[in-house]
Formats: structure tokens, C-alpha cells, sequence
């Protein structure tokens, strides 16, 4: 009879990447999904986490606000309302994306590319006028990685063409490559959108995602990717990129690294450039068995 009484356990984190100071700013919060303290609701759409959320603000309309600590000594903080431009991409089988060989194995998982961003963001004791494009990626599981497997690598980018790339790698305990075997290879998978909208679902063996530099973490220990080769032959697609700036790691319950990155290449023979996130997970200790 508590308010206090729940089985829900809510985390979010949360980071800004100020490439012109070279300063990264993780946080993470956990809160239980009682008292108000934490929650998500469908209609209206909204997700909080005490003064973090997300939440629907108009049809298509959505505001993120988040901040660490007070602002006004130097912390950071963001407050954006992102609009979106373009249906939704399905990943997958119709948005049904297979992480494994086991039953059920496999996630839900659509992007929303090309949403117009504008609002504010607070960093180095500045706040910003700031507008963008952005990029959200909704996956929900029950499953975890499969047996062997220590950990993903996952790709976005938004080019100036208007197309746009997913892929993911699932990497296994060992291989030739030094990057992971071929145990869980063959749920690797991507999408190319086109810019005109067009979707190509990927499989493996239409890509190949070839690492051309590495960093060390002084921090974790953990030896990262920190450039990359990336060739879609079947889209015409050949790019070259490196982190906007290589300490992008999150130490906090699960050690990773995510964080800004810049490309350029050409698209059937035509420049382009792009921009976008990359995450690196498994390689400051193994993500087997987890969500």
C-alpha cells in the first residue's frame, strides 16, 4: 500500500560533447518508478526521470530537458524541442530486428532521422542557441546478447545529401579480425535511406565497417575504435571518419563509449560528408548476457 512500493527501476544517461573546450560531460541517474520520482506514459507521450524527460509537446513534437547539478556553476544542460521531418524507418524485418539464434532473441527498433532540433545548451558555463539535425533511435528487448558475444559497435549518420546510415556489429570473444569471430555475425545488420526516402535493409555481407585507428582509455583501461573505413557497395557508398574528439567514454555503471563523429566519402562517386554517433560497447569489460 506504500507509495514507495514498486518493481520498476528507471535509468537514463545523459552526456554533452563540447568539441571546441575538447570536454566531455557524462552523467547517470537511477530512480525508482514510485512517487512520482520516475515514469513513462504512452498518451500523452512522456518519460521522466525526476528533472530529466522527454515528453510530446505538439503532434510530430517532441522536448528533451535534462541538466547536471546547478547550471549556473558551470554544469551543463540542454533543453531542446525536436520536430520530425520524415516517417519513421523500421529496421529489420518491419521493425522487427534479430539479435541472435536463440527464440526471441531479437529486438524492436525504428530511428527517427532528420528531425529538426532548437532550443538551448549549457556547457563550460556558456548557454548556446543552438539548432541542429537529430537523430532518435527507440529499440526495446527482453532478450540479451547471445553466448559468446562481449559486445556491439553501432553506427548512425546523417549526410549532407539528405541520406542517412544505421549499421550494428555484434562482436564475438575472439577472431582473426581482433575485433570479434563469427558467432553472432550473422545478426549483424543496417539500413540505408536514400535521400529520397528509399530504404535498403542490410545484411552481413553487404558492408564491410574496417577500423583504420585506435584510442586507450587512461581511465578504463579499455582500447577503443577511432576511425573507420565503411564500404556499401550496393549503394554506391564508400566513407572514411574518426571521432570529433577521442575521450567521448562514459564511466559509470557500464563502461562504454559513445559519442560524436565525422565522415566524408562519396556516394556513387559524388562527395559527401556526414555527421553522427557511434557506440562501443564490450571492450572495457564484456557485455555477455546483458540487455
Amino acid at each position: 500500500s506504500s507509495s514507495w512500493r514498486t518493481e520498476q527501476v528507471y535509468l537514463a544517461h545523459f552526456t554533452i560533447s563540447d568539441i571546441a573546450a575538447d570536454a566531455f560531460y557524462p552523467a547517470e541517474r537511477f530512480s525508482r518508478g514510485a512517487a512520482g520520482l520516475a515514469g513513462a506514459t504512452a498518451a500523452p507521450y512522456r518519460v521522466w526521470l525526476e528533472d530529466w524527460s522527454v515528453e510530446q509537446v505538439a503532434p510530430g513534437q517532441v522536448r528533451l530537458r535534462a541538466q547536471t547539478g546547478d547550471v549556473a556553476t558551470g554544469n551543463v544542460a540542454l533543453d531542446l524541442v525536436l520536430t520530425e521531418t520524415r516517417p519513421p524507418v523500421l529496421h529489420g524485418d518491419g521493425g522487427l530486428s534479430q539479435k541472435g539464434p536463440e527464440r526471441g532473441n531479437a529486438s524492436y527498433y525504428y530511428s527517427l532521422i532528420g528531425q529538426q532540433a532548437a532550443g538551448t545548451v549549457v556547457a563550460g558555463g556558456e548557454r548556446f542557441d543552438v539548432t541542429g539535425l537529430a537523430w532518435k533511435d527507440h529499440e526495446w528487448s527482453t532478450s540479451a546478447l547471445s553466448e559468446g558475444a562481449v559486445g556491439w559497435d553501432w553506427v548512425s549518420l546523417q549526410m549532407d545529401d539528405g541520406g542517412a546510415l544505421m549499421l550494428f556489429e555484434i562482436r564475438s570473444g575472439a577472431g582473426d579480425d581482433g575485433r570479434g569471430g563469427s558467432q553472432t555475425r550473422p545478426y549483424n545488420a543496417g539500413t540505408y535511406v536514400a535521400p529520397d526516402g528509399t530504404l535498403t535493409h542490410l545484411t552481413q555481407g553487404d558492408w564491410t565497417l574496417e577500423v583504420t585507428d585506435t584510442w586507450s582509455s587512461p581511465t578504463s583501461g579499455g582500447e577503443y575504435p577511432a576511425g573507420w573505413r565503411i564500404s556499401v557497395p550496393s549503394v554506391g557508398l564508400e566513407l572514411r571518419g574518426r571521432p570529433q574528439m577521442a575521450n567521448q567514454e562514459l564511466n559509470v555503471s557500464t563502461v562504454y563509449w559513445e559519442g560524436a563523429v565525422a565522415f566524408e566519402g562519396t556516394r556513387d562517386g559524388a562527395p559527401v560528408s556526414a555527421e553522427g554517433y557511434i557506440e562501443l560497447t564490450g571492450y572495457a569489460g564484456s557485455m555477455e548476457g546483458r540487455l
